[in-house]
């Protein structure tokens, strides 16, 4: 069995919902973050002799935690079997386990595990694994306003949504990690990925 996140990047309007909902829930410090909020912009203007201004400007946000990917870097890297994956393909790390040696968000393209000050040791998104045993959505799925967000077995979502794509600018090429990320594109971000053109504007890097 294995579970995924499904992400509507045309519904996300960046409100962060999700992410406060999470920190809330998780009971996380300012220093930590399990699900966060990336806005992507990009693009240009130009002013005309006559004065009429045209541009190519856009703007889109993405949703991103963990993608408990079918392999997972971090899971490969981890010198103690501490981050592993369980039967439901959630990945999360052993605590008895992890020595915070930090190679897991070093590992990871989309730095899911941070290493937490107090306990010194890798914490993450764990797929609200304790909700997912009741019947329950993760917190971050039933907090969206704009029901941006699904949580569901893979399969299930590939049926739902198979146009998806399971990767958008600005984050890493499926191919590395193979996450359970299946995202309706927004044209914003079909346009970035056709023109290759677009920054990060509120993270200096995606950490």
């Amino acid at each position: 069995m294995q579970y995924g996140f499904f992400f509507d990047n045309a519904r996300c309007t960046g409100c962060k919902t999700c992410e406060l909902a999470c920190k809330d829930y998780k009971g996380l410090d300012a220093s930590r973050t399990y699900r966060r909020v990336i806005d992507y912009e990009g693009g240009t203007w130009e002013t005309s002799p006559d004065g009429s201004v045209t541009q190519n400007c856009f703007v889109y946000h993405i949703s991103l935690a963990c993608n408990h990917c079918s392999d997972p870097a971090c899971t490969r890297v981890c010198p103690t079997g501490a981050m592993h994956k369980d039967d439901l393909g959630l990945v999360w790390p052993d605590a008895t386990k992890c020595i915070g040696c930090g190679y897991c968000t070093m590992a990871c393209p989309y730095h899911a595990p941070v290493i937490d000050q107090v306990s010194k040791k890798s914490s993450k998104c764990d797929g609200c694994r304790e909700r997912i045993a009741t019947g329950s959505k993760p917190i971050c799925v039933e907090a969206c306003p704009l029901r941006a967000l699904d949580f569901a077995e893979t399969s299930e979502l590939l049926s739902t949504h198979p146009e998806c794509a399971s990767s958008i600018l600005p984050l890493a090429e499926p191919e590395y990690t193979h996450p359970n990320l299946f995202i309706n594109v927004s044209d914003a971000a079909a346009y970035a990925s056709e023109h290759g053109k677009g920054h990060i504007a509120n993270y200096d890097e995606i950490d």
